[in-house]
């Protein structure tokens, strides 16, 4: 009598495949699926993200930066709660670290509402804040993917000081807007007037001819929470809701009558 034939396991229950340099595309897109499942699931439909640095504590000299991004995020989150809308809007986002991206967290956590975390492995590894709202933190290897999420729902950006990595989403955030490859506008708070003026010389760029004039539009400043909650609500008045979640999609460019295609490089 024959034996019973065996067969192998599928590729995607093999760990040493699903790991392996073969299968980046597929951890690639896991961490575009994985996130969007869960964003539909708990009704999130968009976002304001706080960017600032990981090492602000509040007994730092600095330290009023935690404080004050905390009572931002609890009276962003205490608006959201009050708007009529069936899903849950401008929910409070971070890094899901510590610093400013816990003050963030924490406030949101005061006014009793969701918020998310987007962290990031690294080798020197993030711990995720205690605030996060369970079902909506994130972990990501890819630091382009997790820059994609940022984008995605996000209605404004709140920058408060921080470093080299505050920076790098802060810039991308103001590209995308400069080149106009969103379809909507990304409202952008620099909070700290006197710090983001020392550190980032927006007058020097346009002064040397490396920015429009009208590129100086694509942030305001701010100083205290009250004051950065009225701009939010001035430029994000009347937005319409629809299908949770709202997409940022990327403008395409169309070609004129008679234009050729362009042949790809």
């Amino acid at each position: 009598m024959l034996d019973k034939p065996t067969y192998p396991r599928p590729a995607y229950e093999l760990p040493c495949f699903v790991e392996s340099e073969d299968a980046r595309p597929l951890r690639i897109l896991a961490e575009y699926l994985e996130p969007l499942a869960r964003f539909r699931r708990a009704g999130v439909y968009d976002t304001i993200v706080f960017f600032g640095s990981a090492r602000l504590k509040p007994q730092d000299p600095l330290g009023h930066y935690y404080d004050e991004a905390r009572e931002l995020a609890r009276l962003v989150t205490e608006w959201s709660k009050s708007l009529s809308s069936h899903a849950h809007r401008y929910v409070v986002c971070s890094g899901g670290g510590g610093g400013i991206m816990e003050a963030a967290n924490r406030g949101a956590s005061d006014a009793a509402g969701k918020s998310i975390g987007l962290n990031i492995s690294l080798p020197r590894e993030q711990q995720p804040n205690r605030y996060i709202t369970r079902e909506l933190l994130f972990t990501f290897h890819y630091f382009f993917m997790r820059k994609l999420w940022f984008a995605h729902l996000a209605r404004a950006l709140i920058a408060f000081p921080g470093g080299l990595g505050t920076l790098d989403e802060l810039t991308e955030i103001l590209t995308l807007a400069q080149t106009q490859k969103l379809s909507r506008n990304i409202p952008v708070i620099l909070y700290g007037t006197s710090y983001w003026k020392e550190i980032l010389n927006f007058g020097a760029l346009h002064r040397h001819g490396m920015i429009d004039a009208a590129d100086l539009d694509l942030f305001q400043f701010a100083d205290e929470p009250v004051a950065a909650l009225e701009i939010l609500k001035k430029r994000l008045a009347a937005e319409p809701v629809g299908v949770s979640p709202a997409f940022a999609h990327s403008h395409h460019r169309t070609r004129g009558a008679g234009e050729e295609p362009e042949t790809p490089p």
